[in-house]
């Protein structure tokens, strides 16, 4: 029996890259989900539930695929950050995380063909951001790349600049946990490199 298709239900062009870059060529098939629709206070109950809701709105589509979910968020002191939705909110985010220490929350669903099992994770990266001073903050807003990332950085383009360490999984803080990913297509009954 031939081995499914991999459907990646996101835009993320980060997510694609890491999928790419193992070796997997995804179908990319954003969910165009409604995230406004679930309110969850708890960092991973939300990306959990946010990359279900993702994955099995797409995978209705696809007779013979396996289809992965995802959503990240930030949490610092207990608060939940996605996406900014203006520069200033962006400025005021990176002002509240200099010098401190965040987690990057990202949730994780693979749905096997014909939605007969779902696997859903999450995993947990420990963010510490440097102390930088306004000017850099403003510089990097106004490259317009934190406004299209959870937590209005990226570790994968200039936003590394500004982070001492990451503690956990780095590919977690890009948007796709691989380790986890590979463990998960093998609750399923896969092998990752069945995708090569």
């Amino acid at each position: 029996m031939s081995q499914p298709q991999f459907v990646l239900a996101s835009a993320s062009p980060a997510r694609r890259q890491l999928l790419i870059n193992a070796g997997i060529q995804p179908f990319v098939c954003p969910s165009k989900f409604d995230e406004d629709q679930i309110q969850l206070t708890e960092p991973a109950a939300l990306v959990k539930a946010l990359s279900r809701s993702k994955a099995e709105t797409v995978a209705p589509q696809f007779q013979h695929a396996v289809v992965l979910g995802c959503d990240s968020v930030l949490a610092l002191d207990g608060v939940i950050y996605g996406k900014p939705e203006t520069p200033e909110a962006a400025v005021q985010r990176w002002q509240q995380m200099r010098g401190r220490v965040a987690e990057l929350h990202t949730g994780h669903t693979l749905v096997a063909p014909q939605q007969v099992r779902t696997v859903v994770r999450s995993q947990v990266t420990r963010v510490f951001f440097a102390q930088i001073p306004d000017r850099q903050i403003d510089a990097y807003v106004a490259t317009g790349e934190p406004m299209n990332c959870a937590g209005a950085f990226t570790i994968d383009g200039k936003g590394s600049l500004f982070v001492e360490k990451l503690e956990g999984c780095h590919t977690n803080v890009i948007g796709l946990s691989m380790p986890l990913l590979r463990q998960m297509l093998e609750e399923l009954g896969y092998s990752a490199t069945d995708f090569w």
